[in-house]
């Protein structure tokens, strides 16, 4: 992959990540209700943080075809 093209990509990865854990969007999972046990809150962040990783490994370890 063109290192500038991966550069671009992890940039709007970022981006991306920095709306998403942002007030006005995190404001959105706010609530009182609970999942298997789990406040919504913390479910839906922890979830997300994952998703950002896995896609930041996929995007730094994809070969370069």
């Amino acid at each position: 992959m063109n290192p500038s093209l991966l550069s671009q990509r992890l940039l709007a990865l970022f981006a991306a990540a920095a709306l998403v854990f942002n007030f006005p969007l995190i404001a959105l999972w706010d609530s009182s209700v609970k999942w298997w046990g789990i406040p919504l809150f913390a479910l839906a962040m922890f979830t997300l943080w994952a998703l950002l990783i896995a896609l930041l490994a996929w995007l730094v370890e994809r070969s370069p075809d």
